[in-house]
């Protein structure tokens, strides 16, 4: 049933679309080079740190995949959603060490190529693109959900308007845009997620919606749920993979002021661990609703239009606009950086002026979202089952990144099998046995190969070639011998 009728469905995006080109230009007026663009001067403060962290990671998937997952697994969907908190958390350690090994880092892509030479760099630069571009389809094909599920709208026709948006203050105003966009939105989420939770309880009951669930769907309720505990420990390995390989992440702590990062992950963590919970929540009622969803990720939405009505579907449309924004903005910006700094400066003009950069950064972040567009025109699965897909990827990527960052002995070869048979083993497991354990065989797999090759190593980094960012590195990690075993 259409919730919003088409003419506000489309004065709200048109709203919002003026609103944040509008400020993104506004705030780009200042980038004048690659640095600007990039990475915000370098002098982004813990306040508007923790909320930009924050509102990346509530993301389509925070608002929309965790309602369909704990329509699907119940209570341990909701729960092992809100354990992607812990890839926040313990990035918060991790980030501080990143700004102090690399002060003038760009990219993810940078420290692997330093720290493991060039073949390991070439593997995760294909993780990473891989990742990058399920997340950004996954973002864009809920753009087209949000409208469709909540207006009547064409599928097409939201997920096109959405991604014109970001892309378009994106490429105005750069990271120093997506970073003061995600403070608004971060506040419209949090208002608008406990305004729908506040009116569930009052409305529905935890009684009412424990007993319509016991009758109706009784499997939710069991804690002994096998595929759902499976999803539980399979979503705390992707949650972690996705932020500790992600230049989304990387390129924050490299933005941040000297001594933020920790502090901003940590808060960003611990604020964010409530929300899929709340989200997830909801979905709970749709028995006790009589709503029955014609596609498990529109249950979040048609629930909480059910709720509050047409001014709830109004709030709900709203919530996801800026959940969907605060994120794909996010990846623009980040995706870009890792094509610019990496692809074209890396391997195809090294000596490239930062004023070119900045215009090459922006073609860049065009051509994603043009890229994004073509392949979310067909539908072609569910969120929860696309956005998995990606965990065998971005799984085989903790141990190394780990190892790499704190350990000297971890080599390049070593940390190149790690991620190469950690992705093929989760993609076997991914089609073979479903979709919640392919980050779990992936994160195993290459934690198994980590093992053996510090095992086997008698080899030492030099912390300095991150410091000095060092760019001649045709030996894998750039490793001297040693004679610690």
């Amino acid at each position: 049933m259409t919730q919003i009728d088409t003419p506000v469905a489309l004065g709200i995006l048109a709203l919002f679309g003026i609103l944040w080109v509008s400020f993104g230009w506004w705030l780009g007026r200042s980038n004048r080079t690659a640095d600007d663009f990039m990475l915000a001067g370098r002098n982004v403060g813990l306040a508007m740190a923790s909320a930009t962290a924050m509102a990346t990671w509530i993301t389509s998937n925070t608002t929309l995949v965790a309602p369909q997952l704990t329509y699907q697994f119940g209570i341990w969907g909701m729960i092992g959603y809100s354990m992607a908190a812990l890839g926040l958390i313990l990035f918060a350690p991790m980030a501080q060490r990143i700004k102090q090994l690399m002060p003038q880092g760009y990219t993810c892509g940078d420290f692997i190529r330093i720290r493991f030479g060039r073949p390991a760099w070439y593997v995760f630069l294909v993780v990473s693109f891989f990742y990058a571009i399920g997340w950004l389809v996954s973002l864009g094909m809920a753009g087209g959900i949000l409208l469709q599920a909540l207006s009547g709208l064409n599928y097409i026709v939201g997920m096109t308007t959405i991604l014109a948006v970001c892309v378009a203050y994106t490429l105005f105003g750069g990271l120093r845009a997506v970073i003061a966009t995600d403070f608004i939105q971060t506040l419209i989420i949090l208002v608008g997620v406990l305004v729908i939770a506040f009116v569930c309880l009052r409305d529905v009951g935890l009684d009412t919606i424990y007993q319509s669930v016991s009758v109706q769907q009784p499997q939710l309720l069991n804690l002994l749920f096998p595929a759902a505990i499976m999803f539980l420990f399979n979503n705390i390995f992707f949650g972690i993979g996705e932020i500790f390989h992600s230049n989304v992440w990387w390129s924050r702590a490299f933005a941040f002021r000297a001594g933020i990062g920790k502090r901003a992950y940590l808060i960003a963590g611990l604020l964010w661990l409530p929300i899929p919970i709340v989200t997830g929540f909801i979905a709970l009622a749709a028995p006790a609703l009589g709503v029955f969803p014609p596609s498990p990720d529109m249950v979040g939405p048609l629930v909480a239009a059910q709720l509050l009505g047409d001014i709830g579907a109004v709030v709900v449309f709203i919530v996801v606009f800026a959940a969907l924004a605060s994120s794909l903005d996010s990846l623009l910006a980040a995706s870009s950086d890792l094509l610019t700094e990496d692809i074209y400066k890396g391997l195809i003009n090294p000596g490239v002026s930062k004023q070119k950069l900045l215009i090459i950064s922006r073609r860049t972040v065009l051509l994603l979202g043009v890229a994004t567009w073509l392949l979310c025109l067909p539908r072609m699965t569910t969120l929860g089952a696309l956005l998995n897909f990606t965990g065998a990827f971005v799984a085989s990527t903790i141990w190394p990144i780990t190892f790499g960052l704190f350990h000297t002995r971890l080599n390049g070869t070593t940390a190149a099998l790690a991620m190469a048979l950690g992705t093929l083993c989760g993609l076997l497991a991914y089609f073979q046995i479903g979709f919640y354990v392919a980050a779990l065989f992936s994160c195993l797999t290459s934690f198994l190969v980590c093992g053996i090759g510090l095992w086997r190593s008698d080899a030492r980094f030099e912390w300095r070639l991150l410091t000095d960012m060092e760019r001649d590195n045709t030996q894998p990690g750039h490793l001297e011998p040693s004679n610690e075993h």
